[in-house]
């Protein structure tokens, strides 16, 4: 598959022939769900705790006698019941990930880039290096470009400069290709990768 290559500035620099077993996969949206799913679990923190009975400070006596008084029987002021006492079935710390084989985080991966190119999502860029490293100039760029909700990968090192500029342009998110995952190719509209991207891409899944 052939795909044009374009330059920062928005000018064309040519064609780049790309993988069709990497870029020209018939997109499954079960695959991309799984992998998606395992990527937000694994990411989710699981920090969030409340205290049980056994965990309240209070006295564990019993408030009065079991008859005679002609209210319910009730033993410790602990229970969820009453206010104050512990939760019933509240969430505790705990590890939200779970497992997902390499190979269906390979193929999701696969997938989403599939599924950019599929969309006409996908843009090939020359290099993304920016000498002057001013937002402005960048803005300008983009609008050329038709950027306004969009992942761009670099190569193993993104340029500074470039990256600098971009950390203040909403919507837009930048990451080296060994950053590269399915969920943050699909949150964003257009999916950018240069030159190095494309290669690394296809050194990986050779």
């Amino acid at each position: 598959m052939d795909i044009k290559v374009t330059t920062l500035a928005g000018k064309d620099a040519g064609k780049l022939k790309i993988s069709d077993e990497i870029f020209g996969l018939e997109p499954r949206e079960d695959i991309l769900h799984r992998v998606v799913r395992w990527q937000l679990a694994k990411k989710q923190q699981g920090t969030h705790q409340t205290k049980g009975r056994s965990e309240i400070a209070r006295t564990g006596a019993k408030m009065y006698r079991q008859k005679g008084t002609g209210r319910a029987r009730h033993s410790s002021a602990r229970v969820p019941q009453f206010r104050g006492g512990g939760r019933a079935h509240g969430p505790v710390v705990r590890d939200h990930s779970h497992d997902l084989p390499k190979k269906v985080r390979a193929l999701g991966l696969k997938l989403a880039l599939s599924a950019k190119a599929k969309g006409s999502s996908l843009i090939v860029i020359d290099d993304l290096a920016l000498e002057d490293g001013k937002t402005k100039t960048l803005v300008e760029n983009f609008a050329k470009l038709g950027l306004n909700n969009a992942l761009l990968i670099g190569g193993p090192e993104v340029d500074a400069g470039f990256k600098r500029a971009a950390q203040n342009i909403a919507n837009i998110d930048v990451l080296p290709v060994q950053g590269i995952n399915v969920y943050d190719i699909l949150r964003r509209g257009t999916l950018v990768l240069s030159k190095a991207a494309v290669e690394a891409l296809e050194e990986r899944f050779k």
